[in-house]
């Protein structure tokens, strides 16, 4: 069969999902699959080609405007003739299923891969439409699938497929001595208002002012505006010997395997990769407590839930953390082998092409 799957040329964590799948699922001798980027204006021509290299056969779509990114997408669909469009992200769900209804696919899935989107009253009037001429909607978590079901997509629809990760990358990892890593913190994710790094710079004075210098790490880029936010609201609080920007990281593995603490500071998320990683990596995890991240962390079983937006509530957890190794061992151990288990890509391709197949054998049925 010939899946095409549609996303953002942004290189966001449902673009690398989107490439996850494909790799995966293309090792099956049934399916072959292409990569759409809607172009976005990080969407190089060198990272275009990293894609290529990993031998995923890759188009790019025009994002100046939404209908010649349905007209672009509609020739892909014609010319390849898939039997299935996988549409990943808002708004690129929309421009999508339009291509694919001019193009009579016949067959579309919708992947939303976040709990809180930018949908105006028109667009998820739009989305509900779409959502007639769509075999499946897929939640990237259970949190997920729970905020479509109260915007109204139907339940007989409607599902959730955990995102995952290559859990092989972090194997060395698990024999990492503990007490041999750094009692840091570390927070990889891009700078964007959805993260919530000023939370976690403003736990790190409370710290200071407590007598407690902890150093912490910022791994990732991201809009300019908000790392420059970051930057002066370090040196405003006079913490640049304790907080480190690194930028973006092509070592993030060996990172991980060196830190203890790894914090995830954010307003909402749908399923985060970088969380899934620290946990197979490791480290004993901290997460904000919404939708996206309380799904995945049972709370002082494999990893510790803070309330969101309280410097005070983070400080407590990182401070309790640091002061109980043995505590924070345990969870660090119990959160690996949840992540080593439960979300790998293995886990995700293989729930996608058993959705593939299935739709696939019923090809005849109307629409």
């Amino acid at each position: 069969m010939r899946v095409i799957h549609f996303v953002s040329g942004g290189f966001s964590g449902s673009t690398n999902v989107a490439k996850s799948i494909i790799l995966a699922t293309n090792q099956s001798e049934d399916i072959q699959s292409t990569l759409v980027l809607r172009k976005k204006s990080s969407t190089s021509a060198s990272k275009i080609a990293q894609i290529r290299a990993q031998g995923i056969q890759t188009e790019v779509v025009s994002g100046a405007f939404h209908l010649l990114t349905v007209f672009q997408l509609y020739r892909v669909c014609r010319r390849q003739k898939p039997d299935i469009l996988v549409v990943h992200g808002f708004s690129e769900h929309l421009w999508g299923r339009y291509a694919g209804l001019l193009a009579k696919v016949p067959h579309m899935i919708h992947v939303e891969h976040n709990s809180r989107e930018r949908y105006t009253r028109f667009r998820l009037k739009q989305a509900k439409w779409l959502s007639q001429f769509t075999d499946a909607i897929v939640g990237c978590s259970e949190g997920v699938k729970q905020s479509l079901l109260k915007l109204g997509f139907a339940p007989e629809k409607t599902m959730a497929i955990n995102n995952g990760i290559n859990t092989h990358v972090f194997q060395s990892a698990s024999g990492t001595d503990f007490n041999q890593r750094k009692p840091e913190l570390l927070m990889a994710a891009r700078f964007a208002r959805q993260k919530d790094q000023s939370t976690l710079i403003h736990a790190v004075n409370l710290l200071k002012t407590q007598g407690r210098l902890v150093k912490l790490r910022f791994a990732g880029l991201g809009n300019k505006r908000h790392l420059a936010k970051a930057q002066a609201l370090v040196d405003s609080l006079q913490l640049q010997e304790q907080i480190e920007f690194l930028g973006h990281c092509q070592n993030l593995p060996t990172l991980l395997a060196e830190t203890q603490l790894f914090v995830l500071s954010t307003h909402y998320e749908g399923m985060p990769l970088a969380l899934i990683e620290a946990m197979a990596a490791g480290c004993a995890v901290i997460g904000s407590r919404v939708v996206g991240v309380q799904e995945m962390i049972e709370h002082k079983v494999d990893g510790y839930l803070v309330e969101p937006q309280s410097p005070q509530a983070l400080a407590d957890a990182i401070m309790y953390l640091l002061d109980n190794p043995r505590v924070t061992e345990n969870l660090a151990h119990r959160g690996q082998n949840k992540a080593l288990t439960e979300f790998s890509i293995e886990n995700m391709a293989g729930a996608y092409m058993s959705l593939f197949r299935g739709l696939v054998e019923n090809t005849n049925s109307p629409r």
